[in-house]
């Protein structure tokens, strides 16, 4: 009895220490949906605080990275932008098991190859071409593996036509990323990147004029997840908005 005790007072307190515990994908996906990047980048700081022991945890950390470096970004938040893109990059040498999680690296390189460009554009001859190689590479690496397609999929949303941008192209690999995710409908539960796909797919209808796609994307999301509010707030009004006129 005593030595189950002690037990489960270990367990107790690997649970209270645990980042898994601590529902990170939980509370970045409420952060997301709320659209409270404040809190977004407190469980950022807090994994930063714990330390990412292992090569999943790094994964785990390096994901809520991207998503707030693409918000900086957007915000023109460009000082904080560089800062986590920096720890991200560095973050990302640290993956220990190199070989097993190497498309997931190549789609990660590629996605800070394409913030780069953002935060400058005058660098988009020095990393447009390794941002979609990378992605390639993520996509020919594991083709089951989503976030490759994600990152073609931006590739070629954001890269003017000049140089392989494709808006096309964007929906046919965001729409392959979605395909691959929702086989593994676990993986979807409470995932900020799912929603993030989503928006971007009716991103792509809505910058072509098919917005009719558009709005049946926004409205799906919706059912989704009602309380997302950037697309409930912003996103879907501005639409409407845009079709009645």
């Amino acid at each position: 009895m005593e030595r189950s005790r002690y037990w489960i007072v270990f367990v107790l307190a690997w649970l209270v220490y645990s980042p898994s515990f601590a529902s990170t994908k939980s509370d970045i996906y409420k952060a997301f949906i709320a659209s409270s990047m404040g809190d977004w980048k407190s469980v950022i700081e807090r994994m930063h605080g714990i330390g990412a022991k292992d090569d999943s945890s790094k994964l785990e950390l390096l994901n809520y990275q991207y998503g707030y470096i693409g918000w900086c970004i957007g915000e023109n938040r460009k000082d904080e932008a560089n800062k986590y893109l920096s720890l991200a990059e560095g973050n990302l040498n640290l993956i220990v098991n190199k070989k097993l999680y190497a498309a997931k690296i190549s789609s990660y390189r590629s996605a800070f190859y394409g913030f780069h460009i953002g935060l400058n554009m005058f660098a988009a001859p020095l990393y447009g071409s390794k941002s979609i190689t990378c992605a390639k590479e993520a996509v020919s690496l594991d083709s089951l593996d989503y976030f490759g397609y994600v990152q073609l999929g931006n590739v070629y949303y954001h890269a003017p036509s000049l140089m392989g941008g494709d808006k096309l192209k964007a929906i046919q690999n965001y729409t392959k990323a979605r395909f691959k995710l929702e086989q593994n409908r676990d993986e979807m539960l409470l995932d900020w990147n799912y929603l993030s796909l989503l928006v971007s797919i009716a991103n792509v209808y809505e910058s072509i004029g098919y917005l009719e796609k558009a709005q049946n994307s926004y409205e799906e999301i919706l059912k989704i997840e009602p309380q997302f509010n950037y697309v409930k707030i912003k996103l879907y009004p501005n639409l409407i908005k845009k079709i009645k006129h």
